[in-house]
Parts: structure tokens; sequence; C-alpha cells
């Protein structure tokens, strides 16, 4: 490995020269597709693009803020494909999430080419919707406006996407009053609702929410020949994929070829490049106070994913992994991370993994329905 003589971070636990990493990787077996990022911000995004350069990513389906997708297609080109969120920050975030949602699928459609609209269902949403006046018609997957936001997108020629539950540590921790969030299956249940409701294609992000029960999902590929996933949340696909063994993993990717993405989950913005108060609750966890740390958070979730699916690396992972002080105080910290267990997949597996399947599934489906 080559390192540097950088103080640790979050992002870059090993003190790595992330290009000279980047370097001895070489090449991708092919060039990646990106399926799942949030790029914004007008300098940040060039400063994802550097690290996207050296890790070999040509391309990226982002859920960018609609009031800055303008600039990040001045910016970055045909690179980005846009795939239609709410306003997150809007003032009134209960419009945003209903009626204001449905009114900006059109601008979405028409002026930067969206054909795939994000339902975020994390059970965190629960206690968001709760400032709303009818909760129960927001949150749930299945719910009245959900259904309405999904109308309309098929009506526009879009293909669906969920964040459906969230990680079994979260559910160990932060959701475990089911009378209020559920179990992680009742998510899933009503998930199912809407795909045997909506037959569009669904992609389900960070591996349909799942990464850590392969037979579940395998069942619920096999319900909905629709469906396909993808690899983002790259600390909690290093940290439950990695604990997989390589041969139930290849078997599960091989039955599957074709419907599992490569995804990071890359969250870029300006924020990122100029310190910032910590005590500010817009910045929470402030990730990056400067162009290279912000390059070094970009560029360590495709080091971390490509090492994993490439190689046979297996040591500490890059990244710190705050879920694991969350369910073992006692034992890690805030920089306490994973096992990163490299798998060393076949070529063919990784030609899928890396563009192939976003080619003849996201790709095909923006291009058809233009």
């Amino acid at each position: 490995m080559h390192k540097t003589n950088k103080q640790p971070t979050a992002a870059n636990r090993l003190s790595l020269d992330y290009e000279a990493e980047a370097h001895r990787l070489g090449p991708p077996v092919r060039p990646i597709i990106d399926a799942h990022a949030h790029i914004n911000g007008p300098r940040a995004c060039r400063v994802w693009k550097r690290a996207a350069d050296h890790f070999g990513v040509v391309k990226v389906y982002t859920q960018t803020q609609l009031a800055q997708a303008a600039q990040i297609r001045a910016a970055l080109g045909d690179i980005p494909e846009f795939i239609a969120i709410p306003e997150y920050m809007a003032s009134s975030r209960q419009h945003a999430f209903t009626q204001g949602f449905i009114d900006n699928l059109e601008r979405w459609a028409s002026d930067f080419g969206a054909r795939c609209v994000k339902h975020w269902a994390a059970p965190r949403f629960i206690d968001i919707a709760q400032e709303f006046d009818e909760p129960e018609k927001v949150a749930p997957i299945d719910s009245y406006w959900r259904r309405k936001v999904a109308d309309r997108a098929v009506e526009l020629g879009m293909m669906l996407m969920a964040h459906i539950a969230d990680p079994d540590t979260w559910f160990a921790t932060k959701y475990t009053d089911a009378s209020i969030y559920g179990t992680k299956r009742s998510h899933h249940d009503r998930l199912e609702i809407m795909l045997e409701t909506y037959k569009v294609p669904w992609l389900l992000a960070h591996m349909g929410g799942s990464p850590e029960d392969l037979p579940f999902l395998t069942g619920l590929l096999e319900r909905h020949p629709h469906a396909i996933l993808d690899t983002s949340a790259t600390k909690w696909m290093v940290r439950e994929l990695s604990k997989h063994p390589r041969e139930e993993l290849l078997a599960f990717l091989t039955k599957f070829r074709g419907r599992i993405l490569f995804g990071s989950d890359i969250v870029s913005h300006d924020d990122h490049l100029a310190a910032t108060d910590p005590n500010d609750p817009k910045f929470g966890a402030q990730l990056a106070n400067n162009e290279d740390e912000a390059f070094d958070l970009y560029a360590s979730r495709y080091w971390a994913l490509r090492t994993m699916l490439e190689t046979d690396y297996h040591g500490e992972s890059n990244i710190a992994d705050p879920d694991l002080m969350m369910v073992d105080s006692a034992n890690h910290n805030e920089m306490s991370a994973p096992t990163l267990s490299g798998k060393s997949l076949p070529r063919e597996t990784l030609l899928d993994l890396y563009g192939r399947a976003a080619e003849s599934t996201m790709q095909a489906w923006f291009d058809t329905h233009r």
C-alpha cells in the first residue's frame, strides 16, 4: 500500500495516498458506472470527478438537488444521469414530499432527462413525518402520497427506486421500538406491495436494504424479476458483504447477474471544501474541511469497493464505521472499522457489476423513454 504522513481521518484511517492506490489497482476491467451517488456543489463535483477519473468511474446516476442540477450538468456534461428526488431542504417538507414532489417531476423529466424517481423510505423518515398533518399518508413506502408520486412518475416514463429499511445495526439500536418503526421485515413487506403494483423496473438501493441476508434477497429477486439492486452505502456494504464467504457471495452475484449494479452512495457538496463551525447543526458531523479532505472522502469509497470486489486484501477497512461503536461501545470508538475482506471476483462478474448490468437495465430504460 502507498501511505502518506497524513493524520488518519474517518475517510482515510490508513493514511493512504489514494491517487497512488488507484494507480496500483490499475484500470478496472471496464469503465465503471456508479448507479447511486448524490453529486452536488459546482466546485465539489469537480473534486468528485477527479476521484472518479482516478478509479475508472465514467458515468454516475445522481440524486442531485433540483436547484443544483443545471450547475452539475454544466460542470460535468453528459457524465451524470439524474434521478428525481424531493427537495429535502425545502422550508415545507410536507409539501416537498407530497404535491411539491409531484409538481417537480415534469421539470425533472423535461429539463434534466430524469427517468427514475427515488422514494426515500428509511425508518427515520417516520420521525420526520410526525411534523406532517397525516404522517401515515406520506411515510410508508406504500402510502397514499408514495402512490401518487409513483403514478405520475410512471406516466412520465420513469422507473422507480427505493431506499427501504436500514442496517440491522440500526434496528438493534435506533429502531428498537417496533410499535413506532416496525420490524425490518415489515418494511420489505410493504415494499413488495409496491413491487406488485408497479411493474416498471425498481432499483432497490443498498442491496435492497438487506446485505446482511443473501437468502432473503434471493427470495425477493425471484419473486420480483423487475427488481434490481445496487451496492451503495459503502461503509454498510464493506461491513456486511465482507462477512459472507466468497463462494456464497459469488453464487448470489452469478445467479442474479445483470441485476446487481455498482453504487457508492458518495455525497459531494461545496461545504466539504471549507472549514465549518462544528457547533452549527446544519453540518452535523462534517466529513471534510478542504479540497484534499474532500478528495479523500470521495476516493475512499471507490478504493474500498474496488478493493473488496477485485482483490484478496484482508484487513481493516480504510473508512471508520460508527455502527460498530453504536452496537458495542465498550470495544469500539468513532474511528473503529470492520474487516474488509477482498473477494477477488472473476472478470465476468466484475464486467457485469461495473457497467454491463447498468447498461442493460437503467441506461436501457433511460434511452428508451427519453
